[in-house]
């Protein structure tokens, strides 16, 4: 595509942010089914040969989209374990239920079993996923309401894992309240409170320490 007269040729960092912010105005109006290189390059003011040069493919390209609609939210402080963890959960049920969930929902499909380009996406990130409940449970241990040795990452997750079973199992991007609640009294909080009880003089938890 040739520059329009008068206008600055853009390169390096300043093209890549054009081509993000072009590609995530694409996914927000046509999901990852609407995205095309073409329409990107069209929208950016740019050609495609400057896309597969940053990025080998829609996929990618997509992915790294995403990333730019994604918004980091602090974990939640409520002082109390179960309202926490019901809060990360309701958070993880209305993102999965919104339109930038469909957008995730269609780029996980995409990537199929590809974990590196599974780990590119902050909503299914195991080491971002596990920093927050990390967090939240650090914090809890240090209140005295649950023990150390809860603090792995297979433990701290289980809850999130859960729920995200529930989406896959039954084939729907929301579950009702009560699945939640029933997730964090029947199972996240008899396990990370009973933890040290299941587990003594064994080795040391892995995971952040707080307090």
């Amino acid at each position: 595509m040739t520059s329009e007269p008068g206008r600055t040729r853009r390169r390096g960092t300043e093209l890549e942010d054009a081509i993000l912010r072009a590609a995530a105005e694409e996914l927000t109006a046509g999901g990852y089914a609407g995205l095309t290189m073409d329409k990107v390059a069209q929208r950016a003011g740019t050609n495609k040969n400057a896309l597969y040069r940053r990025w080998p493919n829609r996929l990618a390209l997509g992915i790294a989209a995403y990333r730019q609609l994604a918004v980091a939210v602090e974990p939640p402080d409520t002082g109390d374990l179960r309202a926490d963890a019901l809060e990360l959960l309701r958070r993880a049920n209305r993102h999965w239920s919104s339109a930038l969930g469909a957008i995730l929902r269609e780029l996980l499909a995409a990537a199929g079993g590809a974990a590196e380009l599974l780990a590119q996406l902050p909503d299914q990130s195991a080491d971002a996923t596990a920093a927050t409940w990390f967090t939240v449970l650090g914090r809890a241990v240090a209140r005295g309401e649950a023990a150390p040795e809860c603090l792995h990452p297979r433990v701290s997750t289980v809850a999130i894992v859960l729920l995200r079973n529930e989406f896959v199992v039954r084939g729907v991007p929301t579950a009702p309240d009560d699945v939640l609640v029933e997730i964090v009294d029947e199972v996240y909080l008899p396990l990370v409170r009973q933890r040290g009880t299941l587990n003594p003089g064994g080795a040391a938890p892995t995971g952040p320490r707080r307090g």
